[in-house]
């Protein structure tokens, strides 16, 4: 008798090159995505803004869009990766279209594209700075994005979470890309350089501008926060706003601190920026008594972090004009006797300017701390978890479309981690997300003539799935036998 293999020395199975025939998917989760967004309104709002000249193959424009999401959604990170979708019935059925080839969603992104807008840019051997206006079609797909943020505020408040306070976390990110069309950027490459404005409380996008690589993130920030702030419902009544160095701008600054704030529908808006230290706000921090500094923590290698008010009036006339000038608090990174900083000193200093007189200084510094586990998360996974981070034309606005997508391909997701999953799952990264939700196994059946999706998948996913069925309501029709294609042995699906 021959020995026995060892478990781990074979498969135990062959392999049946065969397809299944029946309208089943290793992608059901995806549908819920989809349930969630008809329900939030997206293509009824597309409808409703987004009017492209050129039909794209029979499909309208809701349903390109909604491919894309869906796209973006299961792992894809361009757009022929929807070629690995292309024969999957149980999508098909579910979404009650076939899904588009990859061309035809190349020719969509690019419908996007105003090629007379091009002719604004400065020429590419000066990179001067020049933030390119968005083309029609993209500023009517940020009102859809606008509206989508208004809709889950809704759905929150329906649920009894209504959200009385706003943060908006803005930032900038780079998104390397080899194309001849990018723009040198300053990580010595070449890409674009998006900035984001994200409502931290909910942890949605609520406005971002593609930019060329070239832009510097300090270039006209007040835009994106006037688009944040305008987004918000009318439910919100307390504001606040955090941002790096880089929103250590004037005209933002003025903006969010102007008298007028106060007359509108949230009220003033309270912010935190880290101030950019120049050398006489450098020379400020460095000549606070000794004694002024306060630590209100110690990190692990014995290093201090204290704190102190810091008198400081800037040179730019703006902030002078003011009632009641800015406040500059300062934090000073203190080595433990014997430890050095890599330049060999033993302090760093760092600075916050802000409008919050009535927070004590820690406070201060740990809440605007709080904007690294906000922005930058939501940078990581719009970039690398849903696929923004490649850019897919040599056309400014295609590439545009498809981050904005991404975008709000996030928030969807985000809507539904919030008002669908468990407590312990609410903050799932995508790739967990996924494995919650999108890659479960189900598959099409009829039932006396009434077409149903059933799950191979465990108790809590199923539950997930019913959730999201539950808070994203749509009226079902599921008697209608309609035939949307034929499978490869020639059956009607």
């Amino acid at each position: 008798m021959a020995a026995r293999l060892p478990l781990l020395n074979k498969t135990p199975f062959a392999l049946d090159p065969r397809p299944l025939e029946e309208a089943s998917s290793p992608y059901v989760g995806a549908l819920a995505v989809s349930r969630a967004l008809r329900s939030l309104g997206l293509p009824g709002s597309i409808a409703a803004h987004l009017k492209l000249i050129k039909p794209q193959r029979n499909f309208s424009e809701g349903q390109m869009i909604e491919s894309v999401i869906l796209l973006q959604t299961i792992g894809g990170d361009c757009p022929d990766d929807v070629r690995l979708l292309a024969d999957d019935p149980c999508l098909e059925r579910g979404l009650g279209y076939r899904l588009p080839q990859g061309t035809a969603v190349h020719e969509f992104l690019e419908l996007f594209h105003d090629e007379s807008l091009e002719e604004l840019r400065p020429n590419r051997t000066e990179q001067k700075s020049f933030i390119l206006p968005s083309s029609g079609p993209v500023a009517a797909l940020s009102l859809v994005q606008s509206g989508c943020v208004r809709q889950i505020a809704k759905q929150c408040e329906q649920k009894g979470e209504t959200q009385r306070i706003a943060t908006i976390d803005q930032d900038a990110t780079i998104i390397a890309s080899p194309k001849q069309v990018a723009r040198a950027h300053s990580d010595d490459g070449r890409g674009y350089h998006p900035m984001v404005a994200l409502w931290a409380e909910l942890d949605l996008v609520v406005a971002d501008e593609f930019r060329d690589g070239n832009e510097p993130a300090k270039q006209a920030p007040l835009t994106c926060a006037q688009r944040a702030f305008g987004t918000l419902p009318d439910s919100v009544k307390t504001r606040y706003f955090r941002g790096d160095s880089a929103c250590h701008e004037n005209k933002l600054l003025q903006w969010l601190n102007s008298p007028d704030r106060k007359l509108e529908t949230g009220g003033a808006i309270g912010f935190g920026v880290s101030a950019v230290m120049g050398p006489d706000l450098a020379k400020a921090v460095a000549e606070v008594p000794e004694k002024q500094w306060k630590t209100f923590r110690a990190e692990g290698d014995g290093t201090l972090q204290q704190w102190a008010e810091v008198e400081f009036v800037p040179g730019e006339a703006g902030e002078k004009k003011e009632s009641r000038p800015l406040r500059y608090v300062g934090l000073r990174l203190l080595k433990a006797q014997g430890g050095l900083f890599a330049d060999g000193s033993d302090r760093k200093h760092q600075a916050v300017v802000s409008n919050l007189w009535d927070w004590e200084g820690a406070r201060l510094l740990d809440w605007h701390r709080e904007k690294a586990g906000t922005i930058e998360h939501t940078h990581d996974e719009v970039k690398n978890g849903l696929g923004a981070g490649r850019m897919p034309s040599q056309r400014f606005a295609a590439n545009a479309v498809w981050f904005k997508l991404a975008v709000l391909a996030y928030n969807i997701i985000s809507a539904i981690k919030r008002l669908c999953f468990e407590p312990e799952h609410r903050n799932a990264r995508l790739k967990k997300f996924r494995l919650l939700l999108i890659h479960g196994m189900g598959r099409m059946n009829r039932n006396n003539c009434v077409m149903g999706l059933r799950m191979q998948a465990s108790p809590e996913t199923i539950r997930r799935m019913q959730k999201v069925w539950e808070m994203f309501e749509l009226p079902t029709q599921a008697t209608a036998s309609v035939a949307l294609g034929r499978g490869r042995s020639g059956k009607t699906l």
